[in-house]
This record gives structure tokens, C-alpha cells and sequence, in this order.
């Protein structure tokens, strides 16, 4: 019975691989110092989001294919700017959402109510509403504090 040559076997099998590299959708690790490629085989599963890289076992997102994002939802996420986006960021916008802080819509500034009416002066000049974040206008009311 006629063998194939070890050159061939080894071709035919690095094909094979490749074909298969080809047909599922790659990404690679966010972490930098990993970079791991990894398969992305959840096309057409259940939603799966928290995942740990088989290579340096941190957690990323799965479905953002960034560092894994805990108290945010991966919508909300997606529509911050890329320097809100750290962990640092996403450990102070849950504070704030903790402490019920709100932004300025102008600046994006946090600010805390500890006394007073609803309307907030922001820093940067804008008046707006500290319980539903509209602009303060003379007519602005029924808002309630939250």
C-alpha cells in the first residue's frame, strides 16, 4: 500500500487548516500584550458577551471584541467615545450612576445635586435640568427629583 510523502501529508493538512482559518470569522485578543488570534464561532448562537482569552485568561466582550465592560451594556457602550471607554471611565460613569450624578449635555461634566431646586448652572455656563437633563428654559417644569 503506497504512502504519502510526510511533504505532501504536511501540505494537504496546513490546507486544510487554512481552509477552515478562511471560513470562520477571526479576531484577535484586545489585550495588547496577547493579540491572540481567536475564532469567532457564536455567528448564529446565543448571544454570548463575557469571554475569557484560552491564551492569557482575561475577560473581553465577545460581541465588542474589547476588554470585557461590566455594568454597561454592549448598545450603551458602543456609543461612547473612545476616551470614555478605559476602565478607569467605566468605573466612574457606575459610580455616577450609583450616586444618580448627571451630566451636562453640553460639556459632559458630572455634577452632583446635594441641595436645591432642579436647576443646575454647569461650570461651562449651560443651564439644564438635573432631573431629566433638558436645557432650562423659563418654562421648563413638572420635572420631579429622582
Amino acid at each position: 500500500m503506497p504512502l504519502l510523502p510526510k511533504e505532501l501529508f504536511d501540505k494537504w493538512n496546513d490546507a486544510l487548516c487554512e481552509a477552515l482559518f478562511v471560513t470562520v470569522p477571526k479576531f484577535y485578543c484586545p489585550f495588547k500584550d496577547c493579540s491572540a488570534m481567536l475564532l469567532d464561532e457564536n455567528e448564529g448562537v446565543e448571544d454570548i458577551r463575557e469571554s475569557e482569552c484560552p491564551f492569557c485568561h482575561r475577560l473581553f466582550c465577545a460581541r465588542c471584541h474589547v476588554p470585557w465592560h461590566p455594568g454597561i451594556d454592549c448598545e450603551e457602550y458602543q456609543t461612547l467615545n473612545a476616551d470614555e471607554r478605559g476602565r478607569e471611565d467605566l468605573l466612574v460613569r457606575e459610580l455616577a450612576n450609583e450616586k444618580k450624578w448627571r451630566r451636562c449635555p453640553t460639556c459632559k461634566f458630572y455634577v452632583e445635586k446635594t441641595e436645591g431646586c432642579l436647576h443646575i448652572t454647569c461650570r461651562c455656563r449651560f443651564e439644564f435640568c438635573y432631573a431629566c437633563g433638558e436645557q432650562w428654559t423659563s418654562t421648563h417644569g413638572g420635572c420631579q427629583p429622582s
